[in-house]
């Protein structure tokens, strides 16, 4: 009999745990979108640490993608203990099948055995007959019988022996064909029941290994989330620990912020200064013109007493007052990682307000002076805080209004304290300096004193 393919036996537990692997699909493919939302709200929550210490960043942080693990961790580990069920079901049911064929495997085995054993019974009472015929000198010959017989009660007597003896022969014959059909059938049925027990075994051998790697997986994720809870606890013990550490830190951004608004309203009051400088001395260049004009005209008036001259005072040009163009500090298209305005900071919980735009940039990436101007200063992050190395460009009175940008975080410079620079002048390179979260550009634009959103200008 040919012997099935263990291929067959693989099908019986794909069979079996089918519907189980179909239930959780869905599920893989919501904890794979979850762990793409985590990524995305961990990118943002960097961008709201901006300004803090990278150590606490990185605590914080850890701690946060530690918070959104435990429930995937959790529905990783109910998936494992799904399939583990699953698995183990399949064992049990294969266990139960393979039972049930041993126990048929025995049966027949006895039935066999019984079977052989009154076939021999049978064949030595056929045998036993045979020889106790011959050895009473009894014949089938129906001659014989007639010859033989001395009398008709003889012949009678010996005919009776010679029925019975056909009689039994007859019964012990067909007990044997029948014995031995049962033989021959409980033997084919026993070959195909072994096949079956091979399978079976085989198939149980790879229910355990499935049971086993399952069991295994499940405690695998088990672990996992025990370890990812102690992680959490931990993290949020030391983070418990720094709060004093975090709040001098939020002291030290604030300071840096006031300290750049005090270089800025120095930078305004010089602008507003120099502004009324240049105002003051056009007035009196034109009021100098309107003497001169004056002189001129009493002098032509002398001249030409007897003629009459209409003079038209010229009046002086003026220059059409400068307008605001700004442009991007990065090239175009631009991506915000952290917008400007209040937000809450997620260590503390409390509000800040962050006084630029930042945007996505490459360290070492050009930057660009949005507008041109003087460079009002070049701080170097040694001396200057949480915002590392900075640029600050003067653009001067505009419109009435006093203009100053700012770029932090640098890599390196392009300028120098004092110089002029061009609108899209390579000014610096983007950097991580100071208290960053990664390269990014970090620009604010200041106008009269107080910072605005760059995004709202026209050139962005």
């Amino acid at each position: 009999m040919r012997r099935r393919t263990p291929l067959l036996a693989l099908a019986s537990c794909i069979l079996v745990s089918g519907l189980a692997v179909s239930a959780t699909a869905d599920d893989r493919d919501e904890l794979v979108r979850q762990r793409e939302e985590n990524t995305v709200q961990l990118e943002d929550l960097r961008a709201h640490l901006e300004g803090t210490e990278v150590e606490l960043q990185d605590t914080y942080l850890a701690l946060e993608a530690t918070r959104q693990q435990v429930p995937i961790a959790q529905a990783e580990l109910r998936l494992a203990e799904e399939n583990l069920a699953a698995a183990e079901r399949v064992q049990q049911q294969t266990a139960d099948r393979l039972a049930v064929a041993e126990a048929e495997l025995a049966k027949l085995g006895e039935t066999i055995a019984h079977a052989e054993e009154r076939t021999v019974r049978s064949r030595e009472a056929l045998g036993e007959l045979a020889r106790t015929t011959y050895q009473n000198g009894a014949t089938l010959s129906a001659m014989s019988l007639v010859v033989g017989s001395g009398s008709s009660g003889d012949f009678a007597t010996r005919m009776s022996a010679v029925d019975s003896a056909v009689r039994v022969q007859t019964a012990v014959l067909a007990e044997m064909s029948e014995l031995e059909a049962t033989a021959r059938n409980a033997q084919e049925r026993q070959e195909a029941v072994t096949v079956r027990v091979t399978e079976l075994k085989e198939q149980a051998d790879q229910a355990v290994v499935a049971a086993d790697a399952a069991r295994d997986a499940a405690a695998q994720k088990q672990a996992e989330l025990l370890s990812l809870q102690a992680r959490q606890e931990s993290l949020a013990a030391d983070l418990e620990g720094r709060r004093t550490q975090i709040e001098a830190q939020q002291t030290l951004i604030r300071q840096a912020n006031e300290e750049l608004a005090r270089e800025i309203a120095r930078i305004d009051e010089e602008n507003r200064r120099r502004a009324e400088e240049e105002r003051l001395e056009r007035l009196r260049q034109e009021e100098l013109r309107r003497q001169q004009e004056l002189e001129a005209q009493r002098l032509a008036q002398q001249q030409a007493a007897e003629a009459t001259t209409d003079t038209s005072r010229s009046e002086p040009v003026r220059p059409p007052a400068p307008t605001f163009a700004i442009g991007t500090p990065v090239p175009p298209p631009l991506y915000v990682t952290s917008p400007y305005g209040y937000r809450i900071y997620p260590i503390t919980g409390g509000w800040f307000f962050h006084p630029g735009v930042d945007l996505r940039s490459a360290c070492g990436n050009k930057q660009y002076a949005a507008a041109a101007g003087t460079v009002a200063a070049i701080r170097l992050e040694a001396w200057n805080g949480t915002h590392g190395n900075q640029v600050i460009l003067n653009h001067g009175m505009i419109n009435g209004k006093s203009y100053v940008t700012v770029y932090n975080h640098l890599s390196g410079f392009a300028v120098s304290q004092g110089q002029s620079v061009a609108k899209g002048q390579v000014i610096g390179y983007t950097g991580t300096t100071g208290a960053s979260t990664g390269c990014h550009v970090h620009f604010e634009v200041w106008v009269n004193g107080s910072t605005i959103d760059p995004m709202s200008l026209p050139g962005f």
